[in-house]
C-alpha cells in the first residue's frame, strides 16, 4: 500500500492513465460542438432540474408538470437533463402546452434511455457530466431546482456558485418543494451564514415557491425589459 512506503518511493512513482486519456480531448470537444450547435438556436429556456427517481404519482412529478407547463404559457421553452422522473415530469408538461421541451441525456448504467417527450430535434446524448452542465448552465435563462439527490444538490451548487462568483450572469433560481428544502434552507442559515461560510445576500440568490404560476412570475419579473443572452 502506498502509505507504507517510504517518501522517497512514492514521490518517484507517476500515475498510470491511459493512453487514450490524450484522444479524450477530442470526444469532449465534439459534445460541446454538438451542445452549441442545438442549444444556441433554442428559444429562451428554463431549465429544470431534479429526481429521475420520482415516481409519477408524486407530488413532486404533477409540481414540475405544472411549473414547465406555467412556463411555456409565458413563451419559455423547457430543457432538462432528458431522463425520468421530475425530468420527464418538465418535458411533459412543455410538450403537452405546446411549447419547446429539450433534453440532455448522459449514458448511465441505471438510466437508458431518454424520456418520450422530448423535441426529436432538441435530443442530445452525452457521455460526460460536466460537459451536460456546460450546455444546461450556459443556455438557461432560468432554473427550476426540484428535490432530487446528489446529482441535483451538485447542479443546485453548481448554479448557485457560478452566480455568486460573477462566472455566469444573474439568473433567477427556484426551488419547488418547500418541505424537502427546508432542512438545506436552515443549514445555510444556521451554519454556512452563522459561521461566515456565505453572506446574508447569498441567501437572496434563489426563491422558493410551490405555487408553478409564482414560479413563471418570477422568471418572467426578472427578464422584464432585458435582452436575452447566453449566461458566458
Amino acid at each position: 500500500m502506498p502509505c507504507s512506503e517510504k517518501k522517497d518511493s512514492i514521490k518517484g512513482k507517476k500515475l498510470k492513465a491511459p493512453h487514450e486519456d490524450v484522444w479524450r480531448v477530442f470526444k469532449i470537444m465534439s459534445e460541446f460542438v454538438e451542445g452549441f450547435e442545438v442549444l444556441s438556436n433554442l428559444q429562451p429556456t428554463v431549465v429544470v432540474f431534479g429526481s429521475a427517481r420520482t415516481p409519477k404519482d408524486s407530488p413532486y412529478y404533477k409540481m414540475a408538470e405544472d411549473a414547465a407547463a406555467a412556463l411555456v404559457d409565458k413563451g419559455f421553452g423547457i430543457a432538462t437533463g432528458g431522463g425520468p422522473g421530475i425530468m420527464e415530469a418538465a418535458n411533459k408538461g412543455a410538450t403537452e402546452g405546446g411549447g419547446s421541451s429539450a433534453g440532455i441525456n448522459i449514458q448511465l448504467p441505471f438510466e437508458t434511455s431518454s424520456n418520450k417527450f422530448i423535441d426529436k430535434d432538441k435530443l442530445l446524448r452525452l457521455r460526460y457530466f460536466f460537459v451536460r452542465k456546460v450546455l444546461l448552465t450556459k443556455y438557461a435563462q432560468g432554473f427550476v431546482i426540484m428535490p432530487g439527490g446528489f446529482g441535483t444538490i451538485d447542479e443546485l451548487f453548481e448554479v448557485l456558485t457560478l452566480i455568486q462568483t460573477g462566472k455566469t450572469k444573474k439568473s433567477p433560481v427556484v426551488l419547488m418543494g418547500k418541505h424537502y428544502w427546508e432542512g438545506l434552507i436552515d443549514w445555510l442559515k444556521n451554519s454556512a451564514l452563522a459561521d461566515n461560510y456565505i453572506n446574508k445576500e447569498d441567501l437572496n440568490l434563489f426563491s422558493i415557491t410551490d405555487d408553478p404560476a409564482e414560479v413563471a412570475e418570477i422568471i418572467c419579473r426578472f427578464h422584464s425589459g432585458k435582452e436575452f443572452e447566453p449566461n458566458f
